[in-house]
């Protein structure tokens, strides 16, 4: 449903989060990349999009990395990492991607899809990365699949 990269993006958001709010300390790149399953050159990338939108806090130096101050582990949403990485195309458009679907000229999937669509909104506008950062914590989810 997300690319790749939201997927990435919103484990390593929630990862960040839970070591933050677990022991405040700042999480290397190498360590987010491992522990989110992703490539480490891509999760830069990524994690790149979401200090630029003030999602997480990247400290450069020795003793540096990356962060969620208490703010944003209360205050960022699911909602603003998809939008930050994907874009808003998925959580406004069309099903089938048309530009001109509308009520008047509805898609084939038009009323099946609106409601869904609304349901999802829903949710990544209404769970923060700290609320999803403490299920890990407490062992009620996980971020990274095992073989």
């Amino acid at each position: 449903m997300f690319s790749k990269a939201c997927e990435y993006g919103i484990r390593a958001a929630i990862y960040i989060g839970q070591q933050s709010a677990d022991s405040g300390r700042r999480v290397g790149l190498r360590d987010i990349a491992t522990e989110v399953g992703s490539p480490e050159a891509f999760t830069a990338k990524v994690l790149q999009q979401l200090v630029r939108a003030g999602l997480v806090t990247s400290v450069k130096g020795p003793t540096g990395g990356f962060t969620l101050t208490p703010e944003q582990l209360r205050t960022v949403t699911l909602r603003q990492v998809v939008l930050a990485i994907d874009g808003g195309q998925m959580l406004q458009g069309c099903a089938l991607g048309l530009t001109q679907c509308s009520a008047k000229q509805p898609c084939p999937l038009h009323y099946q899809f609106l409601p869904i669509r609304d349901q999802l909104n829903e949710v990544l506008r209404t769970h923060t990365i700290g609320e999803l950062a403490g299920k890990v914590h407490d062992g009620l989810g996980f971020l990274r699949q095992f073989s």
